[in-house]
């Protein structure tokens, strides 16, 4: 009986958690190499949100126009950066890193423990195409959990 509910949770597990396949076209091409690289602009500066929330959040546009009212203008993606601006619209960006509906992620844990954001999304500063590095599976966050002498409990991450 608990392989049967084993195996059924399995399968409702593949029907909530969906990733991306690939490198999903995003609707502007944005480089982290460039910006948190070349310019050492730190995560933290756009993804305001991962001291506070469980989210890191991603930039609001306004945000993004702070530095490209004045930076970078004429380029073709802060053109197109300009256009969601002027029409007050988000910009529709395509998840990248995405957790089953049934497990809690706290950045803001992670973040106020000073656990790198590379530990879990790879070298993104390097990136010109953010993508999935780490695999986020249980496994792999109980490993770390482990190395970092972090909660094991099972309602630290299933609640």
């Amino acid at each position: 009986m608990a392989a049967l509910l084993v195996l059924a949770g399995g399968g409702a597990a593949a029907t909530l958690w969906t990733r991306p396949r690939g490198d999903p076209a995003q609707p502007i091409t944005f480089s982290h190499r460039v910006h948190a690289e070349q310019f050492q602009i730190p995560c933290l500066y756009c993804h305001t949100a991962a001291t506070r929330s469980p989210v890191a959040g991603i930039p609001s546009v306004e945000r993004c126009m702070g530095c490209h009212k004045l930076t970078a203008t004429t380029r073709p993606e802060v053109i197109k950066l300009k256009g969601y601006f002027s029409r007050g619209e988000p910009i529709p960006w395509i998840r990248i890193h995405s957790l089953p509906r049934f497990v809690y992620f706290s950045h803001r844990r992670h973040v106020l423990r000073d656990i790198p954001c590379q530990a879990c999304h790879g070298e993104v500063e390097k990136m010109d195409t953010v993508r999935q590095v780490g695999p986020l599976t249980m496994g792999w966050c109980v490993e770390c959990h482990r190395k970092e002498q972090a909660s094991l409990d099972c309602l630290t991450c299933h609640q």
